[in-house]
């Protein structure tokens, strides 16, 4: 059986296991940091270990099991080191990154690796590659996760996107046996919502970009993202002269971004139009004679659609629209849902209600000016209804006002008369 015995070194005392294995005589030493109580429960451990080896016993009981499993990874080493046990092969996190890329390059679109590849960097950047995927505890993510916040450098959606890859990736590693458990488990990701550069783009903006374009192919990439609420730049250039249906005033947009899932590869969007009247221009002009494409010069990887967008804002006397192709569709997608509602919404513009609501609906400033009763005037002021209609409006709401009774029993004093 096993004996436990002490000693000191460096004027620390520490404590040691001895025991025979194979008929050989054999040392497990505790650093100073272990206690007595875990020194004794070491042993106890040992002795199970050695029985269950003498009868030729695989399968250990659910306590030493458990005993084992939640052991730093120190003890582990050292009972595998004795011939105890048999730990399972050893990755290190830069293993683990290499392989998980290089099975989702497989699957997955170039752009999604692109983001994992982005994930990768801020993970390194406070981890060593060569850390040992059991060196990884809640703790440790949880420190990370915290330098993300204080870095002031990243926003709280992209910290949320980031910590959902770098769970996908541990998740992977149990699925390959590499680890037990995900150190992020528990680990909350926070919102992935991020409204902050949310604006709308109005009809008048939308006018003044059109007449600063280039090109037709430009007035047709607005037109599209603006009026047809397409994803610039996936959907955009995916689009086909075969994909109109002009006798039904409709066209098919396949949408890479929601392929993966069962009859969501695309759908069919009205040809509005104002964005009819553009395509017809587009159609008929001679750069787009058998041409299989809508957009046809915009459409090599170096092209930054982004880029020649920022010129067209500048030469239409704009200030820079943040995120401007994606404010675009989402101003789309509140014109379409408050016109033609929330079933019609989702299914031109292809986003769920749930999506819907967190990243698209926008309240404008045009909503308050509806909800007070003002009412647009050829101005730029916007003025306040009249008297007359105020007292048309008021009593209808207030019935003490009908009355000529304020809430307090005297007579009412029309505001503009108060002091």
């Amino acid at each position: 059986m096993a004996s436990l015995r002490t000693r000191t070194r460096g004027g620390s005392l520490m404590y040691e296991i001895d025991f025979y294995a194979n008929c050989q005589r054999k040392t497990i030493t505790l650093g100073k940091k272990y206690t007595q109580r875990t020194a004794n429960e070491l042993k106890g451990i040992v002795e199970t270990l050695l029985r269950y080896n003498d009868n030729g016993m695989t399968v250990l009981d659910k306590r030493t099991e458990t005993w084992i499993e939640t052991a730093t990874p120190e003890i582990r080493e050292k009972l595998a080191k004795t011939g105890l046990i048999e730990l399972p092969p050893s990755h290190t996190a830069k293993e683990l990154w290499d392989m998980f890329l290089a099975q989702k390059s497989r699957n997955v679109k170039e752009s999604t690796v692109t983001i994992y590849e982005a994930s990768r960097k801020r993970f390194f950047r406070f981890f060593r590659e060569a850390e040992d995927l059991e060196s990884f505890t809640k703790e440790r993510i949880q420190q990370w996760k915290d330098s993300l916040f204080t870095s002031g450098n990243l926003a709280e959606a992209t910290i949320a996107s980031t910590l959902k890859d770098v769970k996908a990736v541990f998740n992977w590693a149990i699925t390959q046996g590499w680890i037990e458990k995900s150190p992020l488990d528990g680990i909350g990701r926070g919102s992935f919502v991020n409204r902050k550069k949310d604006r709308s783009v109005t009809m008048e903006e939308y006018c003044r970009l059109m007449d600063a374009c280039p090109c037709q192919d430009w007035r047709v990439i607005i037109a599209l993202t603006r009026i047809g609420g397409l994803r610039c730049p996936s959907e955009v250039l995916q689009l086909r002269w075969e994909d109109v249906n002009w006798e039904y005033n409709k066209f098919y947009v396949r949408s890479s971004k929601t392929e993966h899932h069962k009859g969501k590869e695309g759908r069919w969007v009205p040809l509005f139009p104002e964005l009819k009247l553009e395509f017809e221009t587009l159609f008929f002009s001679p750069t787009s004679e058998c041409r299989e494409f809508v957009i046809n010069r915009y459409r090599e990887a170096t092209q930054n659609l982004r880029t020649t967008f920022g010129k067209i804002v500048k030469r239409a006397g704009l200030e820079m629209l943040p995120r401007p192709f994606d404010n675009m569709r989402m101003t789309r997608s509140n014109e379409v849902y408050r016109e033609w509602g929330a079933f019609k919404e989702s299914e031109w513009i292809g986003h769920s209600s749930r999506v819907r609501a967190d990243h698209y609906l926008l309240i404008t400033d045009d909503d308050f000016q509806e909800a007070s009763g003002w009412t647009n005037q050829t101005d730029t002021v916007r003025k306040p209804t009249t008297e007359s209609d105020r007292k048309k409006i008021l009593p209808a709401f207030f019935p003490a006002v009908r009355e000529g009774i304020g809430l307090q029993g005297q007579e009412c004093v029309p505001m503009t008369d108060q002091r």
